[in-house]
């Protein structure tokens, strides 16, 4: 199919682009369009206006300061995938961008665009979350910043109001000496995920647990933090026993189901998949702690 007829945009400056959001009727900005388009192909969504920012200049940064990582929305996830700085400051990331779509589709997508769409099978929007990102949104009565946890509010919806624009997201960085795992179940390479978990573990000197980050994705509507797993992982020491139980909490989420995954085997990816990445970051972390020492 084709899309129905809308006016195309093309704002040079990112003042303008917000003004032409506040002030036209059911517009929708387009950043790499990886999800826009198809769905406006398919006639899912119809919009009369489209504001392309790709021409917008300085919407595409990537920044690490003070352990802190900053994104412009318009940054390219191939972009971050490919970042050595990024990498070495959140190398979680980098795994994780490895499993979005494939290489042609992170070469347009954008960190924002995927965020803003919030697919429940995203891996950055699972990323946000398990780094408590903070995002801002600009529009024409200024700018606002978003707690993930409130951007996030249900299948893709996010709080973004009519006429506002996702400008910038930033991540917390752990501490260089952290662990982490991300696991993913997909039906093929590059497909929707079934199932996603991240992991970030950091264990102290006698190597018990000192802070743990757990999400997980795919299961419900919008990406599911186990602060019940993370406070549990607190102060223990790390092993098979302790996964395992970390597992039976992501049991008890609230799947969804589908036309080609039921809620039941969803529920169990979640507590093997939790298994694995918690794994998989207590020796992540043991490694680059023993690199440091």
């Amino acid at each position: 199919m084709k899309p129905a007829p809308f006016t195309y945009h093309d704002p040079a400056t990112l003042d303008e682009a917000v003004a032409l959001l506040g002030r036209l009727e059911n517009a929708r900005a387009l950043a790499g369009g990886q999800s826009l388009m198809p769905m406006m192909n398919f006639r899912f969504v119809m919009p009369d206006h489209i504001v392309d920012l790709n021409a917008i200049e300085g919407l595409d940064s990537i920044r690490v300061q003070a352990q802190r990582l900053t994104f412009g929305a318009m940054a390219r996830q191939r972009a971050i995938e490919r970042s050595a700085a990024v990498h070495a400051a959140c190398p979680i990331m980098t795994e994780a961008l490895a499993h979005v779509g494939h290489r042609q589709t992170r070469n347009r997508g954008t960190i924002g665009g995927s965020l803003c769409h919030l697919d429940p099978a995203a891996e950055l929007a699972n990323l946000a979350s398990l780094h408590d990102a903070v995002l801002t949104a600009r529009s024409g009565a200024g700018s606002r910043t978003i707690a993930f946890t409130d951007f996030a509010q249900g299948y893709l919806t996010n709080a973004l109001a009519d006429g506002e624009l996702l400008t910038a997201i930033e991540f917390d960085c752990w501490p260089a000496q952290h662990g982490y795992g991300f696991e993913e179940m997909a039906r093929r390479r590059g497909d929707f995920a079934m199932t996603i978990v991240s992991a970030l573990v950091l264990l102290d000197g006698a190597q018990r647990v000192e802070r743990a980050a757990v999400c997980v994705s795919a299961v419900e509507a919008v990406p599911v933090r186990l602060t019940a797993v993370e406070k549990m992982l607190a102060g223990e020491l790390p092993g098979a026993d302790l996964y395992r139980a970390a597992g039976v909490e992501a049991e008890k989420l609230d799947a969804m189901e589908d036309a080609y995954v039921s809620a039941r085997y969803r529920k169990h990816l979640a507590r093997v998949l939790v298994y694995r990445a918690l794994e998989k970051a207590v020796a992540s972390a043991r490694k680059r702690g023993h690199a440091d020492a």
